[in-house]
């Protein structure tokens, strides 16, 4: 007889509820006319989901609505009225919401002391304010659902650790605030004895379209930051990483939703990277004299 191993992941940390049966389920997707978000939205259709995909990107929306034969709307995550429409009109087409992906983001890169005030702005405004927009407007229809809903936020490797050689940081600001806002989330839902979970989805290197989202920055805003593949330019262990294909994280964050996990890994082999930052942080406790 084999046995699971013992999970001492603290309370805290864990998700409260789960959603093992999927088929027939109301998804809505931000960011999923292409990559990671469009492997989500396959994925869920396979699955028997009714599927709702919202973008910026009109054209590059109506090609994958068309190709995956699901709905779409199109919404900037950056105006919370315009994620509300969306979450209307979700309700409106389909009566409900089952499952909500916070999967829009954009991830060109800059050294911090090139990096203009606009630059930040507008990456944590994608990066993080449409995390807390599609909160704001989806919650609120999950947890009114009798049957129970699910809420996946998509952060980064980035969200865990700082990525060496890589001139990332209003990207790791972003995505660290993905992950603790999504922690938190999981445990207050908890709490509450509700009938939602949620999960944050943390990518290594996946062949998406991330590092080509300086076409959707606004024309008025000036800026040091630059489209780069950074982990692709990486040396070291970083450089023998496998860029995973979207339809991989697809199934991930299906598992992850069935399961009830909280955090979901596409590359546990990174484990070393986010090891060495925690380990530098408990060194420097260990070293605190009182």
């Amino acid at each position: 007889m084999t046995h699971e191993p013992h999970d001492e992941t603290p309370a805290r940390f864990k998700n409260g509820y789960a959603l093992p049966d999927l088929d027939g389920r109301v998804a809505v997707i931000t960011g999923g006319a292409s990559g990671i978000g469009k492997a989500i939205a396959q994925r869920f259709a396979a699955a028997g989901m009714r599927v709702v995909i919202s973008d910026l990107d009109g054209a590059a929306l109506a090609a994958t609505a068309a190709e995956l034969g699901v709905d779409s709307f199109a919404a900037d995550v950056t105006d919370p009225e315009q994620v509300q429409r969306l979450a209307d009109d979700v309700v409106a087409r389909h009566g409900k919401i089952d499952v909500a992906v916070n999967n829009a983001g954009v991830g060109p890169t800059a050294r911090i002391r090139d990096l203009t005030l606009d630059d930040w702005r507008w990456m944590i405004d994608v990066n993080l304010f449409g995390v807390i927009h599609g909160i704001h407007s989806f919650l609120p229809v999950l947890t009114s659902n009798p049957h129970g809903g699910y809420i996946v936020n998509t952060a980064s490797m980035a969200g865990l650790t700082t990525i060496p050689g890589v001139d990332m940081a209003a990207y790791t600001a972003a995505k660290m605030g993905v992950v603790g806002i999504t922690e938190i989330l999981a445990a207050e839902l908890a709490a509450d004895g509700a009938s939602v979970g949620a999960s944050v989805l943390c990518p290594g290197p996946v062949l998406s379209q991330i590092n080509s989202g300086l076409r959707s920055r606004p024309a008025d805003q000036q800026g040091a930051l630059h489209e780069t593949d950074p982990l692709a330019e990486a040396e070291g262990p970083l450089a023998d990483l496998e860029w995973m294909d979207p339809l991989e994280v697809g199934t991930l964050v299906i598992d992850g939703i069935r399961s009830g996990r909280l955090h979901l890994i596409t590359h546990p082999e990174l484990w070393w990277a986010v090891g060495d930052r925690f380990a530098a942080i408990k060194r420097a406790f260990d070293i605190t004299e009182r």
